[in-house]
C-alpha cells in the first residue's frame, strides 16, 4: 500500500469518526427546542453534550487539515467549488458555538429561547449540508482540465444530493435521539425514546432510497456491482435492527447500530470513489481528481504519516478518557445552570 492510498483511508476514517461522534452531537442540538419542554429539560439536554461537542469537532478539523496537506488539489477544488455552502455551514457552526456559551448568561426566557433555536439551526444546517456535499462528491461536479470547479451554488442542489442530505439529516437526528435515551432520565428519556421509534422507519426508507438513487445517479453499479459488498450490507442490516433494540429497551445496542450505519455509509462513499477523491461530471475518466493527481509530494506524505503515528493515539486516549469521566446519565439532580 502506498502513502497516497494510506492517507485516503485515514481521511475516510476521520470522516467516519466525525459523523459517529458529531452525529449524535448535531442530533441532540436539533432536538433541543423540540424535546425540552421547559428550561430545566433543555439544560439537561445541553448537559449531555456539554463536555464533548467541541472535542467532537476536532475530527472535522483534522479531516480538513489532512485533505489540505495530503491532497491540496482536492482541497482547493472542493472548497472553492462549495464555497457558499461551506460559508453557510461555518456561520451555522459559529452561531452554534456562541449559543452554547451565551445561553446561560441571562435568565430571561426570551434570551434562552433565542439561543436554544440557534443551537437547533446551527446543528441542522451542517447536518443537512454535509449530506448534500457528499452526494455531490459522489455524483460528480463540473471540473475542467485546470482542476477548477465550473458550476455554481444552485447546481449543488440537485435532487440526488438533496436526497442524500435529507437521509443524512434524519439518520443524525435518530442517532441523537437514541443518545439522549442513553444519557438522560425521566421525561426527557421517555420522549427521546418515543421519538427514536418514530424516526426509525423514515431513516430506513431514506437509506434504501439513497442507495437506489446512487445506483442510478453515480457509477456505484460499476464500482461495487449489484452486490455492494459487506460494508454497505452491514450498514443496512444495522439500521434495520435499531427498532428491535429500542422496543426491547436496549438503547445501548441501538446506539451502536446507528453509529455503525453512519460509519458504513461514509466507508461506502469512499469505496465508491477510490481511487478518485472528486468526480468530474464534465469528463469522469480524464478530469476527475484522484489520490495521485491531487496529492502532495511523497516527502510531505511521509512527514504527515510520522506526525500522525505520534499524535493521533494521544488524541484518541484523551477523548476516550473524557467520555469515561462524563459517562453518567444527566438528570435534574445534576443540573448546572
Amino acid at each position: 500500500m502506498d502513502l497516497n492510498t494510506l492517507w485516503f483511508i485515514l481521511i475516510a476514517v476521520l470522516f467516519a469518526g466525525f459523523f459517529f461522534l458529531e452525529g449524535f452531537d448535531y442530533g441532540v442540538g436539533i432536538l433541543l427546542p423540540w424535546l425540552g419542554k421547559d428550561d430545566d429539560e433543555r439544560r439537561i439536554i445541553i448537559n449531555t453534550i456539554g463536555p464533548f461537542w467541541d472535542g467532537n469537532e476536532v475530527w472535522l478539523l483534522t479531516a480538513g487539515g489532512a485533505i489540505f496537506a495530503a491532497f491540496p488539489n482536492w482541497y482547493a477544488t472542493m472548497f472553492s467549488g462549495f464555497y457558499l455552502a461551506l460559508v453557510l455551514m461555518l456561520i451555522a457552526l459559529i452561531m452554534r458555538g456562541v449559543a452554547f456559551e451565551f445561553r446561560s448568561k441571562d435568565k430571561r426566557p426570551g434570551w434562552r429561547n433565542f439561543w436554544d433555536w440557534s443551537i437547533c439551526l446551527g446543528s441542522l444546517v451542517p447536518a443537512l449540508l454535509w449530506g448534500v456535499a457528499f452526494g455531490n462528491v459522489l455524483r460528480g461536479v463540473p471540473i475542467d482540465a485546470k482542476m477548477q470547479y465550473t458550476g455554481d451554488f444552485f447546481g449543488l442542489l440537485n435532487p440526488y444530493a438533496l436526497l442524500t442530505g435529507v437521509y443524512g439529516l434524519v439518520l443524525i437526528v435518530l442517532h441523537g435521539a437514541i443518545y439522549l435515551t442513553l444519557k438522560t432520565e425521566g421525561t426527557v428519556m421517555e420522549h427521546a425514546h418515543a421519538l427514536a421509534l418514530k424516526l426509525w422507519l423514515p431513516a430506513v426508507v431514506l437509506l434504501f432510497a439513497a442507495l437506489g438513487a446512487s445506483y442510478m445517479a453515480t457509477d456505484m453499479y460499476t464500482k461495487l456491482g449489484v452486490n455492494p459488498g459487506v460494508i454497505p450490507i452491514l450498514g443496512g442490516a444495522a439500521l434495520l435492527s435499531v427498532s428491535w433494540f429500542l422496543r426491547n429497551q436496549r438503547a445501548g445496542w441501538a446506539f451502536v447500530m446507528t453509529a455503525l450505519t453512519l460509519i458504513t455509509t461514509v466507508f461506502t462513499i469512499f469505496l465508491t470513489l477510490f481511487p478518485r477523491v472528486l468526480v468530474s461530471s464534465t469528463d469522469p475518466a480524464k478530469l476527475s481528481l484522484t489520490i495521485y493527481n491531487a496529492s502532495s509530494s511523497p516527502y510531505t506524505l511521509t512527514v504527515m504519516t510520522i506526525v500522525a503515528l505520534i499524535f493521533v493515539p494521544i488524541v484518541l486516549i484523551y477523548q476516550g478518557w473524557t467520555y469515561y469521566v462524563f459517562r453518567q446519565r444527566v438528570g435534574k439532580n445534576s443540573l448546572v445552570h
